[in-house]
């Protein structure tokens, strides 16, 4: 569906994406519907999708759902270009209710959305070191839940096995486990012990090449955390797993976020307000980053076990009435500033 404008008007987009097309609205900065279309997720698509809106004027603001998965790489075309990108939620389920669904209603809830102030985020650009950790985390955390997965099979195997096995087995630590398990022979017998050593060989075998998977990727990330965020590493309590997560939950473009503020509240650790009528008071924010909380909270359990100022400041807040979880949200505050002004700005590629 295509309406030409009689002059040139300023063009919002919208963009509903998906794995093998991307359905784009144009827009009137008064949200009216300039036209419609569909185009592959390639490079040439992805030109073509920025010339139907140029064609009908200007293009001032593009809004993309998905833009950390099925819209990464158009978001990353528009940016290149000099287009401003905003990212979009999915319509809530009462407006779908009200409106249907489709890829073109959806497409056009995007522009409107950007047009009516509701969307209003800079996504990520997923185009440097913060995107190389994110490959790693992925494999690293499928490596471990791969690996823990594999141990607690190994010792339910050996809790079950026949006593012949079992009890050359039992009083054993973790590593001799592993190592009598990996130096069994079963041969090629059907019966219960050859066979039950012939899984234990296997799962053991296999827990010994997850580990050097994992030690391998761990090398990996560390190298690169001290390439691209030396400053953040130096900060006391943290380590690779907590910078990565917090690193992610920035970006590579942490200057989007604009003030600590914006940062603590991306990572819930920012109080909402929560006041009616004569009541006023303020809830916990239990949104946000979820990953980058938990790395806030394990920094701040960290500093209060082993940092002079931090006990200190326990101490003093805890006379003044405040319970351990109070004190924790308001030390998670302060790391949060801590970490936000740590972030490399000019991310390593």
């Amino acid at each position: 569906m295509t309406t030409v404008p009689s002059r040139p008007v300023a063009v919002i987009g919208g963009v509903d994406t998906h794995a093998d097309i991307h359905v784009a609205a144009a827009c009137d900065p008064l949200g009216a519907v300039l036209g419609t279309e569909s185009f592959p997720t390639t490079p040439s698509g992805y030109r073509r999708l920025l010339a139907f809106l140029v064609s009908f004027g200007p293009v001032t603001v593009v809004g993309v759902e998905g833009t950390g998965s099925y819209g990464a790489g158009l978001a990353r075309h528009l940016a290149e270009v000099g287009v401003r990108v905003v990212e979009v939620n999915r319509p809530n389920r009462q407006v779908r209710r009200r409106h249907g669904k489709s890829d073109i209603v959806d497409a056009i809830a995007a522009a409107r959305a950007v047009i009516s102030g509701q969307a209003t985020v800079i996504p990520k650009t997923h185009d440097g070191s913060v995107e190389a950790l994110r490959a790693l985390q992925i494999v690293h955390r499928s490596a471990m839940k791969s690996r823990t997965q594999a141990l607690n099979q190994l010792h339910a195997l050996v809790v079950t096995a026949p006593e012949a096995i079992r009890a050359p087995l039992r009083g054993l630590n973790r590593q001799q486990l592993l190592a009598t398990c990996q130096a069994y022979r079963p041969g090629n017998g059907d019966d219960i012990v050859a066979v039950t050593k012939f899984a234990l060989r296997h799962l053991a075998i296999r827990i010994g090449e997850l580990t050097i998977e994992t030690t391998e990727i761990s090398k990996r990330r560390r190298r690169l955390l001290n390439q691209c965020a030396p400053t953040l590493m130096a900060i006391i309590g943290v380590g690779p797993d907590t910078a990565t997560a917090l690193m992610l939950a920035a970006g590579d473009n942490p200057d989007r976020l604009g003030s600590p503020a914006a940062f603590a509240a991306l990572l819930g650790a920012s109080p909402i307000p929560a006041s009616s009528g004569k009541t006023t008071r303020m809830r916990l924010n239990r949104g946000g980053d979820r990953q980058g909380n938990s790395a806030l909270w394990h920094i701040v359990i960290s500093r209060m076990a082993t940092q002079p100022a931090t006990k200190a400041y326990v101490e003093r807040r805890t006379e003044e009435g405040l319970s351990k979880p109070e004190i924790i949200r308001c030390l998670k505050r302060y790391v949060a500033r801590e970490v936000f002004n740590a972030l490399p700005r000019e991310v390593l590629v």
